[in-house]
């Protein structure tokens, strides 16, 4: 099912780069875990590509998609030492930029984050953002989260991420 899902999101993603150019735009970003991650992972790291139409004055919208990976931790418990998975993400959804200024926006990002590592059923995405717009690049300081359920109870995956993007 994941498969298929990011099959689908893939293939209407790439017809909507097909149309037009002037709207691309390919991000990197690195960043720490922050609260339940912080547990297991280190460090993250991740590349993103958006769409954008402009539907407003300094009012973007489009569509993303990405892949985030997030390194394991190791634990040592009575000299015994665990290392934990890392963990990926193939987050999809929509993306939204708001310029309050004329290099000054905030943004967001919502939609779903497919689980790829074992184990790793994905979830909900969210990922608040506010950005410095240099002309064709941008710098950005977002903080992402990917919310599900698993059989311990509610968990969120979460990071601060500082990323630059690339406009085409």
């Amino acid at each position: 099912m994941k498969r298929l899902l990011l099959i689908a999101a893939l293939a209407v993603f790439s017809m909507s780069l097909v149309n037009a150019q002037e709207g691309f735009k390919v991000g990197a970003n690195v960043g720490i875990p922050v609260g339940d991650a912080s547990d297991f992972t280190t460090f993250g790291f991740g590349v993103d590509a958006y769409y954008f139409f402009e539907v407003g004055s300094g009012f973007l919208l489009g569509g993303t998609a990405g892949y985030h990976h997030f390194l394991g931790d190791e634990e040592e418990f009575l000299g015994i030492t665990f290392d934990y998975d890392d963990f990926q993400f193939i987050p999809v959804g929509a993306a939204a930029r708001f310029y309050i200024m004329d290099e000054l926006f905030l943004g967001a990002n919502i939609g779903y984050a497919i689980g790829i590592n074992d184990g790793n059923d994905g979830g909900f995405h969210y990922r608040p953002m506010v950005g410095y717009d240099l002309g064709s690049v941008n710098l950005n300081l977002s903080y992402s989260a990917v919310s599900f359920d698993d059989e311990f109870g509610d968990f969120t995956f979460s990071s601060i991420l500082l990323g630059v993007e690339i406009g085409f």
